[in-house]
């Protein structure tokens, strides 16, 4: 007797059998391949690598004042990773959409633009920084720019990332969520059930895998039975797509591609971003668990910063048109942090705002 097909049972159609045949989960990673970089003017690029720059200037200068007893707590700094940030918010529309990510937090907020004193003033625990100083590394946050966080707890900002994109839903403002997390994050319950929702609701989206190879001190393969991150959310009819990290062209090319089909009212897409992190995990992580050698042949080969260097010298800007830009940014860089170690430390009575939302 021939085998009763399932696709036409009464279960089959009870559920979503019959969107099965139009649904293909690979369709925007094929979209992306026929153009894998983002056609940028001159103009663009020099932008993109301003910014980049800004980040790996920045996030130097504040591991010389961690180790200066400067900034307390934990810091986690983002220092080979500048080109996902930057790829992706630049395609960001700024007066609609909104940003959430975890504690590696300092490069999406200078993707944003905010002025890199205040961000510098509040790692230092300063009251002109961004959260008043009492947030510190992990918990910045700016409503002005839709910027929700920095958050300590791993994969929780991806729960509330879902919140943001109901909003965006419910108040029907045209704008998508924005939601980071890493590769260890990858692993968390609360992300797939963040998966569902949004996608149950066909939820404004872009779930966004900062992959950098090492979830703490632990290799990917060595603690994800699943490294080819974009694939998970085929359980949930999520369409995944693979980017390069390092490349800011290719970044912003995928951006494109996701932005599009959310804004369309597709729904969700998660994508995975393959990028590294030159550092520990954090400030206090000696990152024994990989070689000096390892790291070395990232900087040496696929380095965010010095591949779009490549790139605008090959456009006719010259060695010392980009060495007077490292410049200027290595003196902005200077002045936040003096601006920072001159700033007053919050008053004791500031221990007592900001708590509840009203005062009772």
């Amino acid at each position: 007797m021939a085998k009763a097909s399932t696709r036409n049972s009464p279960a089959a159609k009870a559920g979503h059998g019959p969107q099965d045949d139009d649904f293909i989960l690979h369709s925007l990673q094929e979209a992306f391949e026929k153009n894998k970089r983002y056609d940028a003017s001159v103009e663009e690029m020099l932008q993109f690598y301003e910014q980049m720059l800004l980040i790996r200037r920045f996030e130097e200068r504040a591991g010389q004042l961690y180790g200066l007893g400067l900034i307390g707590g934990f810091c986690h700094l983002y220092i080979g990773q500048e080109a996902v940030a930057i790829g992706l918010q630049s395609a960001l529309d700024g007066d609609k959409d909104s940003v959430i990510t975890g504690y590696r937090d300092h490069g999406h907020m200078l993707a944003y633009d905010i002025d890199p004193n205040i961000i510098m003033a509040e790692l230092t625990g300063r009251e002109a920084g961004i959260s008043k100083g009492k947030g510190g590394s992990m918990h910045m946050f700016s409503t002005e720019h839709k910027f929700y966080g920095g958050h300590g707890i791993v994969g929780a900002q991806v729960a509330l990332g879902g919140g943001l994109a109901f909003a965006h839903k419910y108040n029907n403002d045209g704008g998508l969520c924005l939601a980071y997390f890493g590769d260890g994050a990858a692993n968390q319950g609360q992300v797939y059930e963040t998966f569902n929702m949004a996608a149950l609701w066909n939820l404004p989206i872009v779930f966004v895998v900062e992959d950098n190879q090492y979830a703490m001190g632990t290799a990917s393969k060595r603690s994800s039975a699943e490294t080819r991150f974009h694939r998970r959310g085929t359980a949930f009819r999520i369409p995944g797509m693979e980017v390069n990290g390092m490349d800011v062209l290719e970044v912003r090319a995928a951006a494109e591609v996701a932005f599009k089909h959310v804004r369309e009212g597709n729904g969700p897409v998660l994508m995975e971003c393959n990028t590294y992190r030159y550092r520990g995990h954090s400030m206090s992580d000696p990152a024994k668990y990989r070689t000096r050698e390892e790291v070395q042949e990232q900087r040496d080969h696929h380095d965010p910063i010095e591949g779009l260097k490549k790139v605008l010298l090959d456009k006719g800007k010259s060695e010392e048109d980009l060495k007077a830009i490292d410049k200027a940014i290595r003196a902005r860089v200077a002045e936040s942090a003096d601006f920072a170690e001159n700033s007053p430390e919050p008053a004791p009575s500031e221990l007592y705002t900001d708590v509840l939302v009203g005062e009772y």
